[in-house]
């Protein structure tokens, strides 16, 4: 089991933790936004934080819904914050762009830690493209000639806005890019044209139903991304919570997985869910992968503590 974090962001920085919030550095601003599990105390005082930030997201109480993932807030903005900025992530020959915005739930259009799993799918797939084109003898001639290889086919489910969708296109995958949440699509699509990509398939509609009318199709893919939150709702009022469905679904991307060099990735960010979980749960539907890593995400801030952000499976060619 492993511990990982991005060591390649020159735009994002993780400054404080503590007090149930965080301080963070996104390209030229600096924000202030709830954090459950940094429970320590912070390592700068409230003054610095309060003169540092631009902008801190405050939760409305008493407007909590069924799931903390759809709890609301609002946004105390300093003058100079904007409504939208962008930042920039570069690994190898993969640069995307991000257009962040300050959300009604506190999300801003990117999660850092994601960056590990962007940087290990960009791999894979250049990784296959590459011995896809490696010249072999040919059983006629005895000369080398090339290999034809189709682009790899990848579905990211709950793609939120993209990350790992772009990092798969940057590699030059064909991508499907499901989401219940139609703008939510439509900001994925702002970063895909930031980034000077296009192509991108994108699939408005519940995980879960996308899922099994695709395993009826006979539908195979080279890789799949999994990045399911904790509590959600599908666009016909579909309901998924993690804890029942995330079984079935792993169940599902195997079915969907192509039996040999296929690539998938599960992150999952729930309090109290242990990396043994999705560990678990691939090991049950998948069995013994070669190669498989689990293990968490975390930033450590400048006081030298680690912020846990969730947990990952992975296993590719």
């Amino acid at each position: 089991m492993e511990i990982l974090t991005s060591t390649d962001w020159t735009e994002y920085e993780l400054i404080d933790t503590g007090n149930r919030e965080k301080l963070e550095r996104f390209g030229k601003y600096i924000l202030i936004r709830p954090e459950p599990q940094a429970v320590w105390q912070k390592s700068m005082p409230e003054s610095e934080w309060e003169r540092l930030s631009h902008a801190r997201y405050v939760r409305v109480k008493g407007k909590k819904s069924a799931g903390d993932e759809f709890e609301r807030g609002s946004w105390v903005r300093k003058p100079k914050m904007p409504e939208q900025w962008t930042i920039g992530y570069k690994y190898k020959q993969m640069q995307l762009n991000f257009r962040l915005g300050l959300t009604a739930f506190g999300h801003i259009g990117v999660f850092p830690e994601q960056a590990i799993n962007w940087n290990y799918v960009y791999d894979i797939i250049t990784q296959n493209a590459k011995r896809g084109t490696e010249a072999i003898p040919s059983p006629v001639t005895r000369h080398p000639s090339p290999v034809t290889r189709h682009p790899s086919r990848v579905l990211n489910l709950f793609a939120y806005t993209g990350g790992t969708s772009l990092a798969a296109k940057a590699a030059g995958a064909d991508v499907v890019h499901v989401d219940s949440v139609k703008p939510v699509i439509t900001w994925a699509k702002e970063m895909m044209v930031a980034s000077g990509l296009d192509n991108i398939r994108w699939v408005v509609e519940d995980a879960m139903n996308f899922v099994r009318r695709e395993v009826k199709r006979g539908s195979l893919y080279d890789g799949i991304i999994l990045d399911p939150p904790a509590y959600g709702r599908g666009p016909d009022g579909e309901k998924w919570i993690l804890e029942d469905s995330i079984d079935e679904i792993v169940a599902i991307s195997k079915q969907l997985l192509v039996p040999e060099n296929g690539f998938f990735v599960l992150s999952l960010y729930s309090m109290g869910f242990s990396a043994l979980i999705p560990e678990n749960l691939a090991k049950t539907r998948f069995g013994d992968v070669p190669g498989m890593q689990s293990g968490e995400f975390y930033f450590e801030d400048k006081g030298k503590r680690k912020l846990p952000l969730g947990t990952f499976l992975r296993f590719g060619a």
